[in-house]
């Protein structure tokens, strides 16, 4: 959609959605869900509640809108990053590159979801979990081709199925911000892709490690 070319109201109503949404993630991310009102969005917003109520019918629907875009924002985001790749390991680094960017970008966003996510209560407050998870594995279907063509092409040895590896390389990314996140004083991550694509590129173990230790 270009934004520019819409009658200027349509703008006015998209710049006040925007802010409405960008104020709530504050509010969330600072207190949680159950601790804000639409009517404290309102007030920090400097919107009448009618307004908001334009827009969203409820909290719920405000708090799910406001997952299900951020989470398409960033699937676009790394689908892009693959793309710009002109070959296989450029776009694998491209890829670990711009999700540290993303998280450290969305801090407010990605401790929203993560904390909220945990538990029954989320499923049925947002109904996302099934559409975050399809695009979860979109995704992950895309990386895992950029694997299979690696292999395909000799570049990668065939060490195992090209969705394993996809999922590998997902885990550990996310096992690295996680850490960087619970304890940003004593973890960071990696700014060279490298680091972390090494742990499946290099072998584990050195080639005379399987004879050491027996007889």
């Amino acid at each position: 959609m270009d934004e520019a070319r819409l009658p200027r109201r349509e703008r006015e109503k998209l710049r006040q959605r925007r802010e409405i949404l960008e104020v709530a993630l504050s509010l969330f991310a600072e207190r949680g869900y159950h601790e804000v009102s639409m009517h404290e969005i309102a007030h920090r917003s400097e919107f009448a509640i009618g307004t908001l109520y334009k827009f969203f019918r409820n909290k719920e629907e405000l708090y799910r809108t406001l997952l299900w875009e951020k989470a398409q924002a960033f699937h676009q985001e790394l689908l892009l990053a693959i793309e710009e790749g002109k070959e296989e390991m450029e776009s694998l680094r491209n890829y670990v590159r711009r999700k540290g960017e993303l998280f450290r970008a969305h801090l407010p966003v990605i401790r929203l979801y993560f904390s909220e996510s945990r538990g029954p209560a989320f499923s049925a407050r947002s109904g996302l979990d099934a559409e975050i998870g399809k695009l979860h594995q979109d995704f992950l279907q895309v990386l895992s081709s950029v694997f299979a063509r690696g292999i395909e092409k000799g570049r990668f040895q065939p060490i195992a199925d090209p969705r394993d590896l996809a999922l590998a390389l997902d885990g550990i990314t996310t096992a690295f911000l996680f850490r960087w996140l619970e304890a940003p004083e004593r973890y960071s991550y990696p700014d060279d892709p490298d680091v972390i694509l090494h742990i499946l590129f290099r072998p584990l173990l050195r080639p005379d490690s399987s004879s050491s230790g027996s007889g």
